[in-house]
């Protein structure tokens, strides 16, 4: 798997040292011993992981702006857990509603020894941030609109933004955008052994 994880990872500029690569493994291990029972993803093979969960989310990494984000509707860390190893200097609050993917974020923190995680069990709406984010990262979560909607009250004034990771860019959703966002900007993805489109939409507030 390390072999697997640093042929990946040399088709990118990331830099991880070794402690990290190994995070990133056994978070991937705990993700495929839990999986068995909780069903927490629908990919089984740990490979796949490494491509379709770890690169596909640290992908992102170059283009956060900040030290405090929220991961809305992580489900079992993703992409919070992968960018918490890579940026350890930043904080990363994990939120879902559901309890056992709440408990199993808790055992990866243990077990892991991450410390710039927050695992919290909440609707997102009904979430209250203190502070507000500097930004409020999803995947696979939902619209723009939706998210929009429920996450409104999360980042910062201004400043604060929202990355949406995204697989074809969603055209019609961008061109919906409502009163007081605005596209900051549209940056397309390349993943490592994915012949798949992605993209990161990061919109901000006007």
């Amino acid at each position: 798997m390390l072999n697997k994880l640093e042929s990946l990872l040399a088709k990118t500029e990331l830099q991880l040292t070794l402690e990290q690569k190994q995070q990133l493994i056994a978070y991937v291990d705990m993700l495929n011993k839990w999986n068995k029972a909780y069903n927490l993803t629908s990919v089984r093979d740990p490979e796949q992981m490494l491509v379709r969960h770890i690169m596909d989310s640290i992908v992102v990494n170059p283009f956060l702006h900040g030290t405090r984000f929220i991961d809305v509707g992580t489900g079992p860390g993703l992409p919070g857990i992968p960018l918490a190893i890579v940026r350890p200097d930043s904080h990363f609050t994990l939120l879902d509603s559901l309890g056992k993917r709440v408990c199993f974020l808790r055992q990866v923190q243990h077990e892991l020894g991450l410390n710039n995680i927050e695992p919290v069990q909440s609707r997102v709406e009904e979430f209250i941030p203190e502070p507000p984010f500097d930004g409020v990262i999803s995947r696979a979560f939902a619209s723009l609109q939706d998210m929009l909607s429920w996450c409104s009250h999360l980042p910062k004034p201004l400043e604060g933004r929202f990355y949406a990771l995204k697989g074809v860019l969603p055209a019609e959703e961008l061109s919906q955008l409502p009163t007081g966002v605005v596209l900051d900007t549209v940056i397309p993805l390349q993943v490592a052994e994915l012949d798949e489109q992605r993209h990161l939409v990061i919109l901000k507030s006007n």
